[in-house]
């Protein structure tokens, strides 16, 4: 057992991986790590930091070249990474690399446990799901809500969907990389939330970004700026919790704000922002949607009563 154990241990620091599905050193899971951009490498380092030993491929090998040196094994083929390790942590870009890398594999999928990381909708979630199904696979959706640097801060944290004795089995090799949030069996509800969280991300990013540019055109740097848009963006969750409640019971009387004052508000942004010389497109977008709810006779309501018009676009 001993020397079986040593003949692992030297396969790691060789970076040879053969057959050795399942492997634990001491306490800590082996992992493979399928995908080595900046978040696959991130990971990467937070499982080696946490002790667990990694076995690494990727389409271009010489991405794993610095991370071999740091101690982690590379596998020569797609078949030999999924050989090496039952828990399989994808991180790419979509579920067409997926495709792309695993079903050219796809008989060696048997008994492994694909954490797929990469980002993708929900249905193409669920779809993976049955596909890994299929070829004896169990299938986690992951969504991470960090950048790379937050790897392996239980701060940050990822929602997980799927089938719940995976998860539980996996969870604490799974929380070296972030806190874990599981949302329940459907495979496509964590792709769901990672994309809402990316809807309201990006577009309040766009928008920050583009109020700058205003700021910029009339002479006020980004650092100028910053305490402003801060305070602002620190306000936004005491206006969700307000509105949460009135959004499910359906209520959106005007007793706070209206879209008739809303057009006004937003016609001034867009004004301001033409008078700087800056592209408009972004404030005049918004301001088509309010419109859209005043020419649909809810002047008065809530501006929360575009989300209806949004539901039936």
């Amino acid at each position: 057992m001993l020397r079986s154990r040593h003949r692992i241990e030297r396969s790691f620091q060789s970076g040879r991986v053969g057959s050795i599905s399942g492997v634990f050193m001491g306490d800590k899971q082996a992992v493979t790590v399928i995908g080595l951009g900046p978040m696959g490498q991130a990971m990467t380092r937070a499982f080696l930091a946490a002790g667990h030993p990694v076995t690494l491929w990727n389409r271009t090998a010489s991405k794993a070249d610095a991370l071999v040196a740091e101690g982690a094994a590379r596998a020569d083929t797609i078949e030999a990474a999924l050989a090496a390790n039952e828990l399989v942590v994808l991180s790419l870009t979509d579920y067409d690399a997926m495709y792309a890398i695993l079903e050219p594999a796809a008989p060696a999928l048997a008994g492994r446990v694909l954490v797929n990381l990469s980002s993708d909708t929900p249905e193409r979630a669920r779809a993976a799901a049955a596909w890994a199904q299929g070829h004896g696979a169990r299938h986690l959706t992951g969504g991470v809500q960090s950048p790379p640097s937050g790897i392996g801060s239980p701060e940050m944290s990822t929602f997980y969907s799927g089938p719940a004795d995976v998860f539980e089995a996996h969870r604490d090799t799974l929380a070296v990389l972030t806190g874990t949030d599981y949302q329940g069996s459907d495979p496509g509800r964590a792709a769901l939330l990672y994309q809402l969280q990316m809807d309201i991300f990006w577009t309040s990013m766009l928008g920050a970004l583009h109020a700058l540019a205003v700021a910029r055109a009339n002479g006020i740097p980004a650092a100028d700026f910053l305490p402003h848009a801060a305070a602002t963006a620190a306000s936004v969750p005491d206006f969700l919790a307000f509105y949460t409640p009135r959004l499910d019971a359906d209520e959106h009387g005007g007793d706070v704000d209206n879209l008739d004052m809303a057009v006004a508000s937003v016609e001034h942004v867009v004004h301001t922002t033409r008078e700087s010389g800056v592209d408009a497109a972004l404030p005049s977008a918004v301001l088509e949607v309010f419109r859209r709810g005043v020419r649909a006779g809810h002047g008065k309501d809530s501006f929360t009563r575009l989300g209806e018009l949004l539901r039936s676009a």
